[in-house]
Order: C-alpha cells, then sequence, then structure tokens
C-alpha cells in the first residue's frame, strides 16, 4: 500500500496576527489610518512583494482568492481599504488592514510546519525590525480579538482524513484534540464544511505557550493523525479489498464522461479518487493536478476561469468541462 505523508497531509499553514501600535486596532480604523498602515507595511517590506488592492478587484476574483486560501472571508468582505502582499515564491501572503493590522501567512505543501514557520518567522522579524509592533511584557502580542493574546500564532495542516470520516471516528478525535489545547474545523474554518473529507487541525492555545512548543505539539498530533487514518485505510482496504476501488473507478469516470457536475458531487467524487491514488489503485491521475481541480472547480474560482458571472446550469457544464482538462 502506498503511504506517503502527502497522501494525508495536504499542506501546513502558520499565521501570525500583529498590529502596529501606533494605530487603533482595525475596528476603529478610518479610512485614512487604514491607507497609512498599508503604506508602512509597503515600506516595511521593501522589494521582492507585489501588492494588490482589493477595494478595486471585482467579486470573482475576491471569491476566487478566498476559495484558495490567499485570504479570509472577512478580508474580503472589509468596507475599509486593504491590500494583500505576496512573495515572489507566492507562499508568503500577508493581508494588510484585516482583523489585525498585519495577517501574516505562510502556507506550505504537505506536512512542512517547521519551514512554514521558519518562513514566516523571517518575514515577522523584517517587519518588526520596521514597525513599531504592539506588544506587552505579560499579555504578549496585542490583538483584537483575545484568543489570539500571547503568540499570535495560529499553526494548521489540512488532512485529508476520508477513513476516519467513514469510520465515524472523527468524532471522538475532535473530542481528543480539545482536550490537547487543538481544534479541527472544516475546509474553510470555524463552522464551514468538511468539503471532500478535507480538515484543518491547528491550536486554540496562544497565551502562555511559546511558539516552538506549539509547532511541535502540532506536529506530532499530526503524524499521529496520519498514523490513524492510514490504519483505517488498512482495515478498510483488508476487510472489503474492492470497496475503495470500486468507489474510486466510478467516481473517475463519472468526471472523464460527465457533461454537467454540480459542487456536491464533484466533492464525492474527489474524496474517492483521491483516495484510489493515495492507495495507488489509480496511477493516471497526478494528486496535485487533482488538487489542483478542487479549488478549480470551485464557484468563484470556476466562474473566474468563464470570464464572467454564471447561474448553476452553466456552471456544472463548465466544471463538467474544466475537470477534464486538469485531471
Amino acid at each position: 500500500m502506498k503511504s506517503t505523508n502527502k497522501d494525508v497531509a495536504v499542506s501546513s499553514r502558520v499565521r501570525f496576527a500583529r498590529n502596529i501600535a501606533d494605530y487603533p486596532f482595525y475596528g476603529k480604523c478610518d479610512p485614512t489610518s487604514a491607507n497609512e498602515i498599508i503604506s508602512k507595511v509597503r515600506d516595511a517590506l521593501g522589494e521582492g512583494y507585489s501588492e494588490m488592492d482589493l477595494s478595486e478587484k471585482d467579486e470573482l476574483t475576491v471569491g476566487s482568492m478566498v476559495e484558495d486560501h490567499s485570504i479570509s472571508r472577512e478580508f474580503a468582505n472589509s468596507e475599509l481599504p486593504h491590500a494583500l502582499f505576496t512573495s515572489e515564491n507566492g507562499e508568503v501572503k500577508i493581508m494588510a488592514c484585516e482583523e489585525d493590522h498585519i495577517r501574516l501567512q505562510v502556507i506550505t505543501d504537505g506536512l512542512s510546519l517547521e519551514k512554514a514557520y521558519e518562513e514566516a518567522c523571517e518575514v515577522d522579524d523584517l517587519l518588526a525590525s520596521k514597525l513599531n509592533i504592539a506588544f506587552d511584557d505579560n499579555l504578549g502580542y496585542l490583538t483584537h480579538c483575545p484568543t489570539n493574546l500571547g503568540t499570535g500564532m495560529r499553526a494548521s495542516v489540512m488532512l485529508f482524513l476520508p477513513a476516519l470520516t467513514e469510520t465515524g471516528k472523527i468524532r471522538s478525535v475532535s473530542t481528543q484534540l480539545s482536550k490537547l489545547g487543538m481544534t479541527i474545523r472544516g475546509l474553510y474554518g470555524e463552522g464551514s464544511e468538511a468539503l471532500g473529507c478535507l480538515y484543518q487541525v491547528s491550536n486554540t492555545e496562544t497565551l502562555g505557550v511559546t511558539e516552538e512548543s506549539v509547532i511541535s505539539n502540532l506536529k506530532d498530533v499530526i503524524e499521529k493523525l496520519i498514523e490513524l487514518e492510514n490504519e483505517a485505510r488498512k482495515r478498510i482496504c483488508d476487510s472489503d479489498p474492492d470497496r475503495f476501488a470500486d468507489r474510486a473507478f466510478r467516481s473517475l469516470g463519472v468526471l472523464k464522461y460527465s457533461r454537467m457536475i454540480d459542487s456536491s458531487e464533484f466533492m464525492r467524487c474527489y474524496a474517492d479518487i483521491r483516495v484510489g491514488v493515495s492507495l495507488g489503485l489509480i496511477n493516471d491521475v497526478d494528486l496535485d493536478a487533482l488538487d489542483r481541480a478542487f479549488i478549480e472547480a470551485m464557484p468563484y474560482t470556476l466562474m473566474k476561469h468563464m470570464g464572467k458571472k454564471a447561474d448553476s446550469v452553466e456552471r456544472d457544464l463548465a466544471r463538467a468541462k474544466r475537470i477534464k482538462e486538469l485531471i
């Protein structure tokens, strides 16, 4: 049985929340202050970052950026000036004027928390050397939401957990994680569904802990979840060896030959095929291409590719065509 971390751990993310001491929290900012914050972030970063003024972007572009996790929904919906800075390699993204003045995030492939953390720290140090970051000796980094006080850091890993989902063990996993100061959520964080059996596992504690301990503890937990998921897959395969294979090939047939497909059906097919690829049952579908298709099939990203807003029928036709092009 083929088994790699990428089969289960899709991506890793480290996010820092920071504020500039010279300004009120974003909720109390006016347009002038927001523009000044954006300017200060721009100057602090220097060269090597592209800048996008989100207030000037169309709905489809902004919506697609939420779908691929480049920005948050709160950032997309902000009524005050807000801008996104992106590094040349695309891994570092800085939201200037989100819930906090600065939301710095790094997303890397697979289980690579240390890599994401190191990159985030490098940029965080750069910003701290140029800006007066709000910090208290007792409370740590001062943030808009009290739940981020302390390190101001959220680390997470996106996990593909079809076997734990199917066996119903994902509920007990959630209970155990809460006891460890961690949480498991859907694809787009708090309150969202686990589309395609994709979950985010992240830390909840930021006060009274160190950044390094959070990364270390989360990595240990993720490695255990990977082990549990692979064990659950093996048990299913051993007890019913054709079960995953039949579903995977049926779903692949749907994607190859359907003329229309809605989001819900695609999510089910995606999960079945990803299991098939992960177990080595399907060899002619690239895992990265399949994951890219997952994002491309999202409504706003799909309409952006179409170049127009579209109703559900148009989207279902376009989705089937786009998926064939990608996988």
